[in-house]
């Protein structure tokens, strides 16, 4: 079982801790399963950036960074070292904390 700390870019909202996750669903899932609005223009299958995170800690929990998806990073709004899509990082069998960081999301919104 995993903790996964969320931290947001955006301001006034604050951290989230999720406790006794389970391995087998992306962060995407994860986080839209408990109410964490994450985009998604594309519905999760690695054909756009909106899903973009950070993933601050805990990339030995998730699968592998793969081609495809290194190439809509590049498309994604700020992209670090450590950026992923949520839709990509499918928790492995194992137990550990995670820690990621939500960009800034009213960058889609126009706001």
């Amino acid at each position: 079982m995993y903790t996964i700390n969320i931290s947001f870019e955006q301001k006034r909202l604050e951290p989230i801790v999720l406790e006794n996750i389970g391995s087998g669903d992306s962060l995407l899932e994860i986080l839209l399963d408990n109410k964490i609005e994450l985009h998604h223009n594309c519905g999760g299958v690695c054909a756009c950036s909106t899903c973009h995170l950070y993933l601050e800690n805990g990339e030995e929990f998730v699968e592998e960074l793969s081609d495809r998806e290194e190439d809509f990073i590049d498309r994604a709004v700020n992209p670090r070292i450590n950026s992923r899509l949520g839709c990509q990082c499918v928790l492995q069998k194992g137990t550990g904390t995670i820690n990621i960081l939500l960009p800034d999301q009213t960058q889609f919104l126009g706001e």
